[in-house]
Protein backbone atom coordinates (compact mmCIF):
# COMPACT_ATOMS: atom_id res chain seq x y z
CA UNK A 1 0.00 0.00 0.00
CA UNK A 2 2.57 2.28 1.29
CA UNK A 3 4.76 1.61 -2.03
CA UNK A 4 1.41 2.33 -4.18
CA UNK A 5 1.28 5.81 -2.48
CA UNK A 6 5.22 6.37 -3.35
CA UNK A 7 4.56 5.33 -6.52
CA UNK A 8 1.48 7.55 -7.18
CA UNK A 9 3.29 10.41 -5.76
CA UNK A 10 6.04 10.35 -8.40
CA UNK A 11 3.42 10.50 -10.97
CA UNK A 12 1.34 13.49 -10.07
CA UNK A 13 5.07 15.10 -9.46
CA UNK A 14 5.89 14.49 -13.31
CA UNK A 15 2.39 15.66 -14.47
CA UNK A 16 2.67 18.57 -12.52
CA UNK A 17 6.10 20.00 -14.15
CA UNK A 18 4.82 18.76 -17.63
CA UNK A 19 1.80 21.20 -17.30
CA UNK A 20 4.37 23.92 -16.19
CA UNK A 21 6.76 23.56 -19.08
CA UNK A 22 3.43 23.77 -21.14
CA UNK A 23 2.54 27.13 -19.94
CA UNK A 24 5.36 28.28 -19.82
CA UNK A 25 6.39 27.90 -23.63
CA UNK A 26 2.75 29.22 -24.54
CA UNK A 27 4.02 32.66 -22.67
CA UNK A 28 7.38 32.83 -24.41
CA UNK A 29 5.95 32.52 -28.10
CA UNK A 30 7.41 29.28 -28.77
CA UNK A 31 3.97 28.24 -30.12
CA UNK A 32 2.05 29.39 -32.63
CA UNK A 33 0.53 32.71 -32.28
CA UNK A 34 -2.15 35.63 -34.54
CA UNK A 35 -0.02 37.71 -37.38
CA UNK A 36 -0.50 41.19 -37.60
CA UNK A 37 -2.44 42.19 -40.62
CA UNK A 38 0.35 43.86 -42.67
CA UNK A 39 2.56 40.50 -42.19
CA UNK A 40 -0.70 38.38 -43.11
CA UNK A 41 -0.74 40.31 -46.46
CA UNK A 42 3.24 39.82 -47.15
CA UNK A 43 3.32 36.42 -46.51
CA UNK A 44 0.02 35.57 -48.95
CA UNK A 45 2.23 37.37 -51.58
CA UNK A 46 4.81 35.55 -51.18
CA UNK A 47 3.24 32.45 -51.14
CA UNK A 48 1.29 33.40 -54.45
CA UNK A 49 2.76 31.57 -57.89
CA UNK A 50 5.05 33.43 -59.68
CA UNK A 51 3.35 32.07 -63.08
CA UNK A 52 0.27 33.82 -61.46
CA UNK A 53 2.22 37.29 -61.01
CA UNK A 54 3.29 37.04 -64.19
CA UNK A 55 -0.16 36.55 -65.82
CA UNK A 56 -1.31 39.55 -63.81
CA UNK A 57 1.16 41.79 -65.52
CA UNK A 58 0.41 40.21 -68.95
CA UNK A 59 -3.17 41.14 -68.10
CA UNK A 60 -2.92 44.22 -66.90
CA UNK A 61 -0.30 45.04 -70.54
CA UNK A 62 -3.32 43.48 -72.43
CA UNK A 63 -5.65 45.74 -71.16
CA UNK A 64 -3.28 49.05 -71.48
CA UNK A 65 -2.61 47.74 -75.10
CA UNK A 66 -6.79 47.44 -75.61
CA UNK A 67 -7.58 50.89 -73.99
CA UNK A 68 -4.63 52.52 -76.53
CA UNK A 69 -5.74 51.14 -79.08
CA UNK A 70 -9.92 52.46 -78.23
CA UNK A 71 -8.15 55.75 -77.53
CA UNK A 72 -6.33 55.82 -81.21
CA UNK A 73 -9.85 54.96 -83.15
CA UNK A 74 -11.86 57.37 -80.91
CA UNK A 75 -9.15 59.61 -82.30
CA UNK A 76 -9.22 58.66 -86.18
CA UNK A 77 -13.48 58.57 -85.55
CA UNK A 78 -12.92 62.39 -84.58
CA UNK A 79 -11.04 63.05 -87.12
CA UNK A 80 -13.29 62.39 -89.76
CA UNK A 81 -16.36 63.38 -87.93
CA UNK A 82 -14.86 66.50 -88.43
CA UNK A 83 -13.32 67.18 -91.76
CA UNK A 84 -14.86 69.81 -93.20
CA UNK A 85 -17.37 69.48 -96.50
CA UNK A 86 -16.27 70.85 -99.60
CA UNK A 87 -17.00 74.31 -100.16
CA UNK A 88 -20.54 75.40 -101.97
CA UNK A 89 -20.48 75.14 -105.59
CA UNK A 90 -21.22 78.09 -108.03
CA UNK A 91 -24.44 76.46 -110.34
CA UNK A 92 -25.87 79.53 -112.42
CA UNK A 93 -26.73 82.85 -112.75
CA UNK A 94 -29.78 83.86 -114.08
CA UNK A 95 -31.94 87.37 -115.24
CA UNK A 96 -35.21 87.62 -113.93
CA UNK A 97 -38.26 90.21 -114.01
CA UNK A 98 -38.41 93.33 -112.28
CA UNK A 99 -34.31 94.09 -112.58
CA UNK A 100 -33.97 91.12 -110.08
CA UNK A 101 -30.56 88.83 -110.43
CA UNK A 102 -30.23 85.34 -108.81
CA UNK A 103 -27.11 83.60 -108.05
CA UNK A 104 -27.76 79.72 -107.39
CA UNK A 105 -24.96 77.69 -105.78
CA UNK A 106 -25.54 74.33 -104.16
CA UNK A 107 -25.45 74.72 -100.31
CA UNK A 108 -26.77 77.93 -98.58
CA UNK A 109 -24.27 80.37 -98.54
CA UNK A 110 -23.96 85.04 -97.66
CA UNK A 111 -22.46 87.19 -100.07
CA UNK A 112 -19.47 88.98 -98.63
CA UNK A 113 -18.77 91.09 -101.99
CA UNK A 114 -20.29 91.98 -105.44
CA UNK A 115 -18.66 93.85 -108.10
CA UNK A 116 -19.61 95.07 -111.50
CA UNK A 117 -17.41 95.67 -114.89
CA UNK A 118 -20.63 98.12 -115.40
CA UNK A 119 -22.28 101.55 -113.06
CA UNK A 120 -24.96 99.23 -111.61
CA UNK A 121 -26.36 99.35 -107.99
CA UNK A 122 -28.04 96.73 -106.14
CA UNK A 123 -29.65 95.52 -103.00
CA UNK A 124 -29.46 92.60 -101.45
CA UNK A 125 -32.85 90.84 -101.12
CA UNK A 126 -32.23 86.86 -100.91
CA UNK A 127 -29.52 84.78 -99.28
CA UNK A 128 -28.96 81.01 -98.86
CA UNK A 129 -28.89 78.52 -101.76
CA UNK A 130 -29.60 81.66 -104.31
CA UNK A 131 -28.40 84.99 -103.53
CA UNK A 132 -30.89 87.34 -105.33
CA UNK A 133 -30.14 90.77 -105.63
CA UNK A 134 -32.14 93.89 -107.37
CA UNK A 135 -30.55 95.98 -109.73
CA UNK A 136 -31.56 100.03 -108.33
CA UNK A 137 -31.25 101.32 -112.25
CA UNK A 138 -32.84 100.37 -115.01
CA UNK A 139 -30.40 98.99 -117.48
CA UNK A 140 -30.77 98.50 -121.41
CA UNK A 141 -31.97 95.10 -122.38
CA UNK A 142 -29.52 92.44 -122.84
CA UNK A 143 -26.58 94.17 -121.43
CA UNK A 144 -23.28 92.11 -120.85
CA UNK A 145 -22.74 92.83 -117.39
CA UNK A 146 -19.39 91.21 -115.76
CA UNK A 147 -19.78 90.15 -112.28
CA UNK A 148 -17.05 89.53 -109.81
CA UNK A 149 -18.70 87.20 -107.06
CA UNK A 150 -17.64 86.64 -103.32
CA UNK A 151 -19.48 84.25 -100.80
CA UNK A 152 -19.31 82.48 -97.73
CA UNK A 153 -21.33 79.21 -96.76
CA UNK A 154 -21.95 78.18 -93.61
CA UNK A 155 -18.64 76.25 -92.96
CA UNK A 156 -16.80 79.60 -93.66
CA UNK A 157 -15.30 78.43 -96.76
CA UNK A 158 -14.75 81.73 -99.01
CA UNK A 159 -15.84 80.77 -102.33
CA UNK A 160 -14.99 83.62 -105.55
CA UNK A 161 -16.40 83.52 -108.80
CA UNK A 162 -16.38 85.64 -112.52
CA UNK A 163 -20.06 85.44 -113.69
CA UNK A 164 -21.22 86.77 -117.09
CA UNK A 165 -24.95 88.04 -117.61
CA UNK A 166 -26.82 89.64 -119.56
CA UNK A 167 -29.21 92.34 -118.27
CA UNK A 168 -33.18 91.27 -118.57
CA UNK A 169 -35.01 91.59 -121.72
CA UNK A 170 -38.26 92.17 -120.85
CA UNK A 171 -39.66 93.27 -124.83
CA UNK A 172 -39.04 89.57 -126.41
CA UNK A 173 -40.78 89.84 -129.85
CA UNK A 174 -42.86 87.12 -131.27
CA UNK A 175 -40.74 85.52 -134.13
CA UNK A 176 -40.42 82.07 -136.36
CA UNK A 177 -37.77 80.37 -138.08
CA UNK A 178 -38.64 80.70 -141.83
CA UNK A 179 -35.74 79.50 -143.54
CA UNK A 180 -32.86 77.26 -143.53
CA UNK A 181 -30.17 76.50 -145.59
CA UNK A 182 -27.81 73.41 -144.99
CA UNK A 183 -25.27 73.72 -147.49
CA UNK A 184 -22.08 75.34 -147.75
CA UNK A 185 -20.18 76.19 -151.13
CA UNK A 186 -17.82 79.42 -150.70
CA UNK A 187 -18.25 81.78 -150.39
CA UNK A 188 -21.94 81.33 -149.22
CA UNK A 189 -22.76 80.07 -145.85
CA UNK A 190 -25.02 78.22 -144.77
CA UNK A 191 -27.97 80.37 -143.05
CA UNK A 192 -30.89 80.47 -140.86
CA UNK A 193 -33.33 82.79 -141.22
CA UNK A 194 -36.13 84.39 -138.67
CA UNK A 195 -39.52 86.25 -139.54
CA UNK A 196 -40.03 88.76 -136.81
CA UNK A 197 -43.96 89.14 -135.91
CA UNK A 198 -43.88 91.68 -133.55
CA UNK A 199 -41.94 94.99 -132.44
CA UNK A 200 -39.43 93.83 -129.95
CA UNK A 201 -35.70 93.59 -129.01
CA UNK A 202 -33.48 91.00 -130.00
CA UNK A 203 -31.22 90.96 -126.89
CA UNK A 204 -29.83 87.53 -124.78
CA UNK A 205 -32.20 85.82 -127.32
CA UNK A 206 -30.18 82.34 -127.82
CA UNK A 207 -29.80 79.91 -131.22
CA UNK A 208 -29.45 76.20 -131.16
CA UNK A 209 -28.93 73.50 -133.75
CA UNK A 210 -29.28 70.02 -131.61
CA UNK A 211 -26.82 68.60 -134.76
CA UNK A 212 -23.82 70.20 -132.03
CA UNK A 213 -24.38 67.78 -129.43
CA UNK A 214 -21.84 68.88 -127.36
CA UNK A 215 -22.18 72.60 -127.72
CA UNK A 216 -25.55 73.00 -129.50
CA UNK A 217 -25.89 77.21 -128.22
CA UNK A 218 -24.48 78.91 -132.31
CA UNK A 219 -25.32 82.54 -131.40
CA UNK A 220 -26.63 84.59 -129.10
CA UNK A 221 -28.02 88.05 -129.92
CA UNK A 222 -26.59 91.36 -128.58
CA UNK A 223 -29.25 94.40 -128.25
CA UNK A 224 -30.75 95.69 -131.51
CA UNK A 225 -34.69 96.78 -131.80
CA UNK A 226 -36.20 94.78 -134.67
CA UNK A 227 -40.19 95.70 -135.93
CA UNK A 228 -43.03 93.27 -137.22
CA UNK A 229 -42.94 91.75 -140.92
CA UNK A 230 -38.68 92.41 -140.78
CA UNK A 231 -36.43 89.32 -141.77
CA UNK A 232 -33.36 88.46 -139.90
CA UNK A 233 -30.50 86.38 -141.48
CA UNK A 234 -28.25 84.55 -139.19
CA UNK A 235 -25.28 83.82 -141.62
CA UNK A 236 -23.37 80.81 -139.99
CA UNK A 237 -19.80 81.57 -141.48
CA UNK A 238 -18.23 84.60 -142.10
CA UNK A 239 -15.89 84.06 -145.16
CA UNK A 240 -15.64 87.65 -146.53
CA UNK A 241 -14.02 90.67 -144.64
CA UNK A 242 -17.38 92.27 -146.12
CA UNK A 243 -19.73 90.54 -143.80
CA UNK A 244 -20.63 93.12 -141.15
CA UNK A 245 -23.09 92.51 -138.12
CA UNK A 246 -25.96 94.85 -138.76
CA UNK A 247 -26.66 96.09 -135.46
CA UNK A 248 -27.55 99.70 -136.18
CA UNK A 249 -30.35 101.26 -138.40
CA UNK A 250 -28.82 100.51 -141.43
CA UNK A 251 -29.73 97.41 -143.34
CA UNK A 252 -27.54 97.78 -146.29
CA UNK A 253 -24.53 98.11 -144.12
CA UNK A 254 -23.47 94.31 -145.14
CA UNK A 255 -22.18 93.64 -148.65
CA UNK A 256 -21.11 89.88 -147.86
CA UNK A 257 -22.66 87.12 -150.02
CA UNK A 258 -26.64 86.69 -149.36
CA UNK A 259 -26.61 89.62 -147.55
CA UNK A 260 -29.61 91.11 -148.24
CA UNK A 261 -30.44 95.30 -148.11
CA UNK A 262 -34.19 95.44 -146.45
CA UNK A 263 -33.18 92.75 -143.63
CA UNK A 264 -30.82 92.54 -140.64
CA UNK A 265 -27.60 90.26 -141.62
CA UNK A 266 -25.84 88.84 -138.93
CA UNK A 267 -22.67 86.58 -139.14
CA UNK A 268 -21.32 84.09 -136.78
CA UNK A 269 -17.33 84.25 -136.95
CA UNK A 270 -15.81 80.98 -138.43
CA UNK A 271 -15.78 78.00 -140.81
CA UNK A 272 -17.18 75.82 -138.69
CA UNK A 273 -20.06 73.55 -139.61
CA UNK A 274 -22.94 74.48 -137.52
CA UNK A 275 -25.72 73.14 -139.57
CA UNK A 276 -26.61 69.78 -141.32
CA UNK A 277 -29.09 68.43 -143.41
CA UNK A 278 -30.49 66.40 -139.78
CA UNK A 279 -31.15 68.63 -137.43
CA UNK A 280 -32.94 70.30 -135.02
CA UNK A 281 -33.30 74.19 -134.70
CA UNK A 282 -35.08 76.37 -132.07
CA UNK A 283 -34.67 79.57 -130.21
CA UNK A 284 -34.72 80.25 -126.41
CA UNK A 285 -35.33 83.54 -124.27
CA UNK A 286 -34.27 84.27 -120.87
CA UNK A 287 -36.54 81.95 -119.42
CA UNK A 288 -35.29 79.11 -121.34
CA UNK A 289 -39.00 79.30 -123.35
CA UNK A 290 -38.63 77.86 -126.60
CA UNK A 291 -39.55 80.64 -128.92
CA UNK A 292 -39.63 78.72 -132.11
CA UNK A 293 -38.12 75.25 -133.70
CA UNK A 294 -38.05 73.13 -136.60
CA UNK A 295 -36.96 69.22 -136.59
CA UNK A 296 -35.58 68.23 -139.88
CA UNK A 297 -33.77 64.59 -140.97
CA UNK A 298 -32.36 63.43 -144.05
CA UNK A 299 -33.75 59.77 -143.33
CA UNK A 300 -35.08 58.17 -140.88
CA UNK A 301 -31.85 56.67 -140.05
CA UNK A 302 -30.42 59.34 -139.47
CA UNK A 303 -32.45 61.14 -136.88
CA UNK A 304 -32.70 57.29 -135.00
CA UNK A 305 -28.43 57.33 -135.16
CA UNK A 306 -28.22 60.38 -132.78
CA UNK A 307 -29.71 59.77 -129.69
CA UNK A 308 -29.82 63.64 -128.69
CA UNK A 309 -32.37 64.40 -131.78
CA UNK A 310 -35.25 61.93 -129.78
CA UNK A 311 -34.39 63.57 -126.52
CA UNK A 312 -34.67 67.17 -128.48
CA UNK A 313 -38.23 66.20 -129.58
CA UNK A 314 -39.20 65.42 -126.45
CA UNK A 315 -38.14 68.65 -124.77
CA UNK A 316 -39.87 71.00 -128.05
CA UNK A 317 -42.87 68.88 -127.41
CA UNK A 318 -43.20 69.73 -123.78
CA UNK A 319 -42.52 73.55 -125.02
CA UNK A 320 -45.66 73.19 -127.22
CA UNK A 321 -42.60 74.05 -129.55
CA UNK A 322 -42.87 70.97 -132.36
CA UNK A 323 -44.79 68.00 -132.77
CA UNK A 324 -46.03 65.05 -134.94
CA UNK A 325 -49.88 66.17 -137.47
CA UNK A 326 -51.10 64.11 -134.97
CA UNK A 327 -49.92 66.02 -132.13
CA UNK A 328 -48.34 63.93 -130.19
CA UNK A 329 -44.09 63.61 -129.28
CA UNK A 330 -42.13 63.41 -132.91
CA UNK A 331 -40.85 60.79 -134.35
CA UNK A 332 -38.77 59.86 -136.75
CA UNK A 333 -41.40 60.05 -139.70
CA UNK A 334 -42.80 63.61 -138.35
CA UNK A 335 -39.25 65.78 -138.91
CA UNK A 336 -39.38 67.54 -142.33
CA UNK A 337 -37.96 65.22 -144.90
CA UNK A 338 -34.38 67.79 -146.26
CA UNK A 339 -33.63 64.61 -148.77
CA UNK A 340 -35.06 66.90 -151.56
CA UNK A 341 -31.86 69.52 -151.16
CA UNK A 342 -29.13 67.04 -152.85
CA UNK A 343 -26.39 68.92 -153.71
CA UNK A 344 -28.15 72.58 -155.06
CA UNK A 345 -27.06 75.34 -153.38
CA UNK A 346 -29.86 77.31 -154.33
CA UNK A 347 -32.57 75.04 -152.57
CA UNK A 348 -33.87 75.46 -148.85
CA UNK A 349 -36.14 74.21 -146.35
CA UNK A 350 -39.07 76.93 -145.99
CA UNK A 351 -41.82 77.72 -144.11
CA UNK A 352 -45.49 78.52 -145.42
CA UNK A 353 -45.68 81.98 -145.23
CA UNK A 354 -49.84 81.25 -145.57
CA UNK A 355 -50.63 78.70 -143.75
CA UNK A 356 -50.79 79.00 -139.83
CA UNK A 357 -48.25 77.88 -137.47
CA UNK A 358 -48.59 74.51 -136.44
CA UNK A 359 -45.15 73.52 -135.25
CA UNK A 360 -45.08 70.97 -137.31
CA UNK A 361 -43.47 69.52 -140.44
CA UNK A 362 -46.87 70.27 -142.11
CA UNK A 363 -46.00 73.88 -141.83
CA UNK A 364 -42.60 73.51 -144.22
CA UNK A 365 -41.07 72.54 -148.08
CA UNK A 366 -38.23 72.07 -149.72
CA UNK A 367 -37.78 74.82 -152.91
CA UNK A 368 -37.07 73.98 -156.34
CA UNK A 369 -33.89 75.09 -158.01
CA UNK A 370 -33.11 79.36 -157.40
CA UNK A 371 -35.93 78.94 -154.65
CA UNK A 372 -33.73 80.61 -151.85
CA UNK A 373 -34.52 84.06 -150.49
CA UNK A 374 -32.57 84.48 -147.11
CA UNK A 375 -33.88 88.44 -145.76
CA UNK A 376 -36.83 87.93 -148.34
CA UNK A 377 -40.52 85.96 -148.27
CA UNK A 378 -40.26 82.72 -149.26
CA UNK A 379 -40.99 81.37 -152.79
CA UNK A 380 -43.89 79.80 -153.35
CA UNK A 381 -42.09 76.86 -155.73
CA UNK A 382 -41.55 73.80 -154.37
CA UNK A 383 -40.17 70.41 -155.31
Amino acid sequence: MKNFRNILLVALVFLCLFCSCSIEGGALGTGPKESAPQEKEGREKEKKNPDEDENEDETDDDNETGDNETEDNEKEDDSEEISPPPPAVFLLCKALPENEIVFEFSSPVSLVCLNFDRELGYIVIEEGSEVKIKLTENPDPGLSVKADLQVKDEFENIVSKQVNFRTRNNNVPKMQINELRTLYKNPQAEYIEFKILSDGNLSALRVFAAGNDKTPLIYEFEPVVVKAGEYVVLHLRKLEESCEDEYGDSLDKSRGTDSCPTARDFWINGTTKLLRDTDAVYVLDQDDKVLDAVMFALNANSWLNKNYFPKTAEFLFNQGAWKSTTGTVCGAADVVNSSGIGTAMTRSISRDETVENTHSAADWYITANGGTTPGKPNSPTRL
